[in-house]
């Protein structure tokens, strides 16, 4: 679990993020929604460790709050973290293995054998066809680099999954098959998987645990399924801004 409490954060005399309370829980997906400019991506990089708050605390395991780690215990804290960046972020210049690899050799004490059933048993949890392996990533689909950068995010067995904006640039079919590919890998290793998303499809899909920001403030935390009950107009305006999902609640609300 990771709690943030009480974080202030601003820039250049700018508040982003006043007084955020929250929890992250573990073995669900946590979503972090709300209109651009509203604090979502700098709560994420704060609870990173790559923004220091000015006020307040985020804790993780035993009650460590990361915003008072020294560099070297940010290093270790980093090991228990997997991202998943919005274009992907594969190395160009590797192949898919090479790709997953990289963070084992990087952080891992592994043999090379053992690093290399490590990338392979992840490759094969993303349903990676094995031609793939070999091939950079502009040989592959879109969807497959994020099934790529998945396997790379988890081949250390992280604690932490964050996630920024990850069905970015897929068709809707593609986006489906990554939430919950997402969803399953949270649930089956118990991992705190925070994501960053405006997707409507995404959060009624996959949102256990929902963080909606306003102007930089915690407007509103619940379910994807007491969305379709809440009478907060904010959360209403920006959910339910397409005719669809007003149908879908209308129709939720008429049962």
């Amino acid at each position: 679990m990771i709690q943030v409490k009480n974080i202030k954060k601003s820039f250049e005399g700018v508040t982003v993020l006043d007084d955020v309370s929250a929890d992250f829980r573990d073995g669900e997906v946590n979503m972090i929604i709300g209109q651009s400019g509203s604090g979502k991506t700098v709560l994420m990089k704060t609870m990173l460790g790559l923004h220091k708050p000015e006020q307040g605390a985020i804790l993780i395991e035993n009650n460590r709050d990361i915003t008072k780690f020294s560099e070297k215990r940010m290093r270790a804290y980093h090991r228990e973290v997997g991202t998943l960046f919005q274009g992907s972020a594969l190395f160009d210049s590797m192949t898919v293995m090479q790709n997953v690899l990289f963070p084992l050799e990087m952080f891992s004490r592994m043999s090379d054998a053992q690093m290399r059933e490590r990338a392979l048993f992840c490759l094969n949890r993303v349903n990676m066809p094995e031609h793939t392996y070999d091939l950079m990533p502009s040989e592959i689909s879109g969807g497959q680099q994020k099934r790529v950068a998945i396997a790379r995010a988890i081949v250390l067995n992280p604690k932490y999954l964050f996630c920024d904006e990850p069905n970015s640039g897929l068709d809707p079919k593609t986006s489906l098959i990554i939430d919950r590919l997402i969803q399953d890998i949270t649930r089956e290793y118990n991992i705190c998987t925070i994501v960053n998303s405006h997707d409507m499809n995404s959060i009624m899909e996959i949102g256990d645990n929902i963080l909606f920001l306003k102007n930089g403030k915690k407007e509103w935390q619940g379910s994807r399924h007491d969305i379709c009950s809440t009478e907060n107009e904010a959360l209403n305006d920006f959910v339910f801004a397409s005719n669809l999902f007003k149908t879908i609640k209308q129709h939720n609300n008429a049962k």
